[in-house]
């Protein structure tokens, strides 16, 4: 999956709502990564490239992985394995209603299995019912035995109804099992964006793209943390890294252009209040 600047920018109307969409697609990540793969049993049914992990499927695959994981489901909505990939995959293409469609099927088949509920709570966060899926997430995770994984997804979930201390909380938490986890880092710096801290999101992402295991994802949140600070040449650098040099100018520009409209959004308010102040 390719986390891109264009995306938050169609779904809102500044620069906090992009960390938003970038947070829930991190969550995404996150308690999907809790799903493990297709069992041996179903891989015979579905396409080659619908059985490689879900967040290293390019564009291309997309449409022919939904195609063939959609049809194994069909056949049996009640393969847990068929159903996550199946949901993760429509989630990715931007159909959140039909995954959540999915997965409430799929939650009543299996409803005290860990792995569906992580599931179920990203799919409710997909479609904004926050509320819903944190408690999906936290009937999810157990005390004796905790996983990092639903810590970090229960962060970026109180990250988007505004509990930002509870968040951080939570990564840490998540941090202290599984140190240095690029996935969590990127969460965190995603948090201080939200809070406007861009010096301080850009700490976080830095540390996590030193990691070996950091991936496409959080490069582009460090991409879109850089370019929010106006360093475009040093953002389309970094993004080139995972897009073609095309896109990543393409992303550039629409960032270039969102924050110019917010510069003239701010020039236009401020003589509207001189205006105000003079009559």
């Amino acid at each position: 999956m390719k986390t891109s600047v264009p995306t938050g920018v169609r779904s809102g109307a500044n620069w906090t709502r992009i960390a938003s969409v970038a947070i829930v697609l991190a969550l995404a990540a996150g308690a999907a990564g809790c799903a493990g793969g297709v069992s041996r049993e179903t891989t015979g049914s579905v396409s080659r490239s619908s059985g490689k992990p879900v967040d290293q499927l390019s564009s291309s695959e997309l449409p022919g992985a939904a195609a063939s994981l959609g049809k194994a489901y069909a056949r049996d909505t009640r393969n847990k394995n068929v159903a996550l990939r199946y949901a993760n995959v429509l989630q990715i293409q931007g159909h959140s209603d039909q995954a959540l469609a999915v997965m409430r099927k799929t939650v009543i088949d299996h409803p005290k299995d860990r792995v569906v509920l992580a599931a179920y709570g990203k799919a409710l966060a997909g479609v904004g019912q926050f509320e819903p899926a944190l408690d999906a997430i936290r009937r999810a995770q157990t005390p004796e035995y905790p996983d990092w994984k639903l810590l970090s997804a229960e962060g970026a979930i109180l990250d988007q109804i505004g509990e930002k201390q509870q968040a951080r909380e939570a990564y840490r938490k998540a941090l202290d099992m599984q140190p240095n986890e690029p996935s969590v880092l990127s969460n965190l710096g995603m948090s201080y964006i939200l809070d406007g801290d861009l010096k301080t999101a850009e700490t976080y992402l830095r540390r996590a793209v030193e990691s070996p295991a950091a991936d496409s994802r959080v490069r582009q949140n460090l991409a879109l943390v850089v370019g929010l600070q106006g360093r475009f040449d040093e953002a389309e650098q970094i993004a080139s890294q995972e897009l073609s040099p095309e896109q990543a100018q393409a992303n550039v520009a629409y960032l270039r252009g969102m924050l110019s409209q917010q510069n003239a959004w701010k020039q236009l308010k401020a003589e509207d209040k001189k205006k105000a102040v003079r009559q």
